[in-house]
């Protein structure tokens, strides 16, 4: 139970070596994190010094994009009138990898007196942020990166990746969609994707053709459009769909091209996608189906338009 982490005993996930796989640090303790999380009120405010500083800046930003208000802040500067910025209701990430970092272990008394609950990302667990944290997250690593095994360098990744594994964890939980995701990006190609609809961005001017038209009307009709797929409808009722591909199978499927109509050729039951969709998920549809195009339906099933997966390009 959570309520024993904190009031008989403070969590702690096992420290290792870097003998286990990573995997196992995302334990009970992990869980009891994420629970943490999910059920403030508040924000989560992260704070580390140096180059943990600089992955807590980060992990905030993720935090705050996917749905978990979140911002960093500075220890040295949480001690000199930043500590105002944390309430009763909030949840402090307190990152240091030696768990001794003067600047981040001076916040605890102010913190532990507002009532805020703590969240270390340390490694060792017996270190003096580990033993006066409410749960503790295993970063360690057997060395790092650096040649000397200084510089901040595997430890670093595997802080980042302890983030991460946060951020996406309280994604699932909160079940954060891409319009979700949208909300906090309006801004650039990403942001503009998420939010689009199809009618939107789709090509209104349609090439149709009738079901007995001749292989030569066909090709005219798709090159003068220049949407590489012409559309066949009969009494304006949707009858398939004629792409490069159909032609080019077309040619190789039969000696004498002369007789064939587009009926002969065409797709049947093409994929549509209504209109009112957003465009992120007609891209979608288009990838797992190995297409390039979709014919765009209103609510009554008529056909509006033509959506091509090159029409992301807009979007940039």
């Amino acid at each position: 139970m959570l309520c024993r982490a904190f009031n008989c005993q403070r969590g702690v996930s096992d420290p290792g070596q870097g003998a286990r796989g990573d995997g196992e640090r995302l334990n009970g303790v992990f869980d009891q994190a994420v629970h943490l999380i999910l059920e403030t009120t508040g924000r989560v405010i992260v704070s580390g010094m140096g180059k943990s500083g600089a992955i807590g800046n980060k992990i905030a930003a993720t935090l705050a994009s996917t749905g978990t208000p979140s911002f960093a802040v500075h220890p040295a500067e949480a001690y000199h009138g930043d500590l105002g910025m944390f309430t009763a209701d909030d949840v402090a990430i307190l990152i240091s990898y030696s768990g001794e970092t003067e600047e981040v272990i001076r916040l605890i008394p102010s913190l532990r007196h507002f009532g805020v609950k703590t969240i270390a990302l340390v490694g060792n667990a017996q270190s003096t942020l580990g033993r006066n944290a409410d749960l503790v997250l295993d970063i360690s690593v057997e060395r790092e990166a650096c040649p000397n095994n200084l510089a901040p360098t595997t430890s670093t990744t595997v802080t980042l990746a302890m983030g991460d594994a946060l951020a996406v964890a309280l994604i699932n939980r909160r079940h954060f969609k891409p319009q979700d995701f949208a909300i906090f990006h309006p801004g650039g190609s990403l942001g503009r994707r998420l939010l689009t609809r199809i009618k939107d961005v789709m090509h209104a001017n349609l090439p149709l053709c009738a079901p007995l038209d001749s292989l030569r009307d066909v090709i005219m009709t798709i090159t003068q459009a220049g949407l590489g797929v012409g559309v066949v409808v009969d009494n304006g009722a949707l009858k398939g769909v004629i792409t490069d591909g159909d032609l080019r199978r077309a040619l190789f499927h039969h000696d004498r091209m002369d007789s064939l109509t587009a009926s002969d050729i065409m797709t049947r039951s093409p994929l549509t996608v209504n209109e009112t969709e957003m465009f992120a998920d007609a891209e979608n549809i288009m990838l797992k189906a190995s297409v390039t195009a979709l014919l765009v339906v209103n609510d009554q099933g008529v056909l509006t338009g033509i959506l091509k997966l090159q029409d992301a390009s807009q979007l940039k």
